[in-house]
Order: C-alpha cells, then sequence, then structure tokens
C-alpha cells in the first residue's frame, strides 16, 4: 500500500492517538510512551513503551489476519504507528477470562484467585468518560452489564455482584436493535482469545484474560480494531504476572519496562506452523469421500496442508517405505490417516517407519469385523492408532495438529466452549 500520511488528530486517550489520514476511510494509531492505572490515578512516562505497544499490536494483529479474523490493522507504518481501516467504535469493552484476576476477582470474591474456568467467561463493559453515559451520572465507569430482553442491567465493576442490586437500567443501549451484532462480537472475541491462549502456551506463558474493542468500517462490517497489546491481557509465566498488573501492583518502572521489552520481543516469534495432514490409502479403491466430507464440514481447508499417498504396503514395500520418509522429511509436522481394507496392515507398517503419529481406519470393518484385529494387535514400536469413524479419524488429527497450531486449536475449541459450562455460578 501506498505511503498515507496522517492529517489531523481524531481523538487523544492516555496511551494513543488516533489520526485522520489523507484517505477518508484510513486512520493511523499511534502509541504513546504513557502508562496508566486506577482510571488514570496513577500515571507515568516510560521511554520505549510506545514502541513496545505498536510493535506488540503489530504482531497479535498480523497473527489474527492469518488466521482470518475480521481485524481493522492493516500494516506496521513506524517504530509508534500502525495504518488501520477506519471504524465508528462500538462503545464497550469485551473482556474474555480463563481465569479469575482483576475485576473479576473483586466481584466474586467466593472464588479463588485463579480458578480456571472450564468455559470461557465473556463479560462486556460500558465504555464511559467523567462517570456519564448520555447525560446520566453512574457511580462508576466503565459499568459491567448484564443483558436483559430488552435492557441492560449495570452493575459496579469493583464491588461483589451478590450484594449489589443494578444501579440502573438502560432501554437504550449499543447495537440494542442487533442481538445478532453482540453475538458476532461474542464469536469473534472467543476465537481471538483462543488464538492467543495457545499462541502463548508454545512459548510456556499462560494468557488467563484479554481485553478488546470492536468498531463498524466504512463499509459497515464488524471489525476488532483499537489496540492488543501489553496492557490489554494479563499474561502470566510461572505465576507471575508479565503485563500491566505488575504497574497496578507498585511495581518499580524500571521491571515494568523490562517486563514489555520481553514481551514484545516474545511476540516477534507469533506465526502459524506448516503442517500436513497425509491421507493415505492402499489403492484407489479405498474410496476416501467420507475423510473429504468431514475436512469439508470441519472448516478447516486451508489451516493445514492435505496430501494424498495411494501406495500398499503389501504390494509396494520398498515404494512406502520411501514416500512416508519423503512426505515427512518434506514437512516434519505431519500425521497420516491410514486407509486400507483386508489385513489392514498399512498402518503399522507406516508407524513403523515414522515418528509422527498415524491413526489406521479399517475400510471394511462392517463386512470383516475380524480385520480391525491387525490394527489393535500392532507389533512393537508400531504404536497406531485405530478410528473406525472417518470424521472421528480427521477430528482426531486435526486436535494433535492443533496442540501446535493456533488457528486449529482455536477452530475445534470454539465448536467445543458452546457445549461446555463452568462448574461454579456467578
Amino acid at each position: 500500500m501506498e505511503t498515507i500520511q496522517e492529517n489531523t488528530i481524531i481523538i487523544e486517550g492516555k496511551t494513543k492517538k488516533i489520526w485522520q489520514t489523507e484517505a477518508p476511510e484510513y486512520v493511523i494509531v499511534e502509541s504513546k510512551d504513557d502508562i496508566t492505572a486506577g482510571d488514570g490515578a496513577r500515571h507515568d512516562v516510560i521511554l520505549g513503551k510506545a514502541e513496545f505497544s505498536n510493535t506488540t499490536a503489530s504482531n497479535v494483529f498480523r497473527l489474527l489476519k492469518k488466521c482470518d479474523m475480521p481485524v481493522a490493522f492493516i500494516e506496521k507504518i513506524s517504530p509508534t504507528k500502525f495504518l488501520a481501516e477506519k471504524c465508528a467504535m462500538i462503545p464497550y469493552e469485551v473482556v474474555v477470562r480463563r481465569e479469575a484476576h482483576g475485576s473479576f476477582a473483586k466481584r466474586h470474591p467466593e472464588l479463588a484467585k485463579r480458578h480456571i474456568f472450564s468455559k470461557l467467561v465473556i463479560e462486556f463493559f460500558l465504555k464511559t468518560n467523567d462517570k456519564k453515559w448520555q447525560g446520566i451520572d453512574f457511580p462508576k465507569n466503565d459499568p459491567l452489564i448484564n443483558f436483559q430482553e430488552n435492557s441492560v442491567w449495570l452493575y459496579l465493576p469493583d464491588q461483589p455482584i451478590h450484594q449489589q442490586r443494578p444501579f440502573a437500567e438502560l432501554k437504550q443501549f449499543p447495537l440494542c436493535e442487533s442481538r445478532t451484532a453482540i453475538e458476532e462480537i461474542k464469536n469473534i472475541a472467543t476465537n481471538t482469545f483462543l488464538i492467543l491462549e495457545k499462541q502463548w502456551q508454545l512459548i510456556d506463558k499462560t494468557l488467563v484474560d484479554l481485553k478488546m474493542e470492536f468498531g463498524i468500517n466504512a463499509n459497515g462490517k464488524l471489525k476488532l480494531a483499537d489496540v492488543i497489546d501489553n496492557d490489554s491481557w494479563r499474561l502470566l509465566d510461572n505465576g507471575q504476572y508479565l503485563d500491566k498488573q505488575i504497574y497496578r501492583d507498585g511495581a518499580e518502572l524500571e521491571t515494568v519496562t523490562a517486563k514489555y521489552r520481553m514481551v514484545t520481543s516474545l511476540t516477534k516469534n507469533f506465526n502459524l506452523p506448516r503442517q500436513q495432514l497425509i491421507m493415505w490409502r492402499a489403492s484407489v479403491s479405498d474410496d476416501l469421500k467420507y475423510f473429504q466430507e468431514a475436512i469439508a464440514e470441519s472448516g478447516t481447508q486451508g489451516m493445514c496442508e492435505i496430501k494424498t499417498i495411494t501406495c500398499s504396503a503389501h504390494r509396494e514395500l520398498l515404494q512406502t517405505f520411501e514416500e512416508v520418509i519423503t512426505s515427512v522429511q518434506e514437512i516434519p509436522d505431519s500425521v497420516i490417516i491410514a486407509y486400507a481394507g483386508r489385513s489392514n496392515n498399512l498402518g503399522p507398517a507406516l508407524s513403523a517407519q515414522t515418528s509422527v503419529p498415524v491413526i489406521t481406519v479399517p475400510a471394511t470393518w462392517k463386512e470383516f469385523p475380524e480385520d480391525i484385529w491387525s490394527s489393535l494387535r500392532a507389533p512393537n514400536n508400531a504404536p497406531v492408532m485405530t478410528v473406525i469413524d472417518p470424521k472421528n479419524a480427521v477430528l482426531a488429527a486435526f486436535q494433535i495438529l492443533a496442540m501446535k497450531n493456533p488457528r486449529l486449536y482455536a477452530k475445534i475449541q470454539s465448536v467445543k466452549e458452546k457445549g461446555l459450562y463452568n462448574t461454579v455460578k456467578f
């Protein structure tokens, strides 16, 4: 994209400036060296924080774009600035939580800090300035929202919820005309968290919560906007915070700076792996249509490479060995699904020659159930997994690959999240 220059400041906040550009549909987001806590009660300037924040946000958004998430971010254009689509911002802060920290712990003192949620918790907070909303005085900024059928109830964000009654009810609120849009925000927020959760797990860090903001671009599309940086999440390393929480807790500025620099450096490695699912059949008569249908239904197209190999371990033994060694050498992060009938030795033979996971699916188990035993009673050092249903075999393969793939992990886990529940009520 050709260089676009900033023109005038649209808005300046505590930690960033938004510039209008000469192109009306684009803005430039500029990070500042400022850091604040306690709704501005504490304020410092950290030399270099603007570059840390901008680089972290750019690295995060580039990863999310690779995962096909609808982000307003376009590209990083300087150490402290990135270009983005101009959005009409929706005045919600959306927070996704895997553990109980921060204001959630204050609202729910009955839960131990770091209580883990089996199902992600998604909360909405109404963004306010000077404790006002459309001329109405509020006791606190950014109250917690409880969505009702035709209204929202507002609660103090930092007080035990069981001791409160809603201090206000709003009949008119952002997106009140479209609950579908609110559900879309929840879906994007869930997938965004899951992508970053897995990415941080891959480098032995724990993402426990994440704050996001959304907007509507010039074409009316919902976008994940604003920034996601080290002020936006709580991130743990062996139980210790690496994020803005250490500043809230009163750490020295030198310590805060070191943590921000470390996190920025770690995000430079954010990327998606090259992976491969090998569909291996003994002959063309072993029809792969059920596997192909399962892959299409999963919505995972393009998330890893799919390779089909037709080669019999009985009739073409040397060729089989050469094919498996070559394929895995080209893309080491692979999983093999072996589909063959009769004695079904294909899976164990492949497993004996490679260290990648092999899943065997007996092609004729319904007609000849005894064929399954040639997979179940595999020889030593041939740890093949046997799955009867092609759809489950594909899912098992993707779950193995998802252990190193944030995009696949989010796709699979977001489906599972819908069926999960938390054992505690709040």
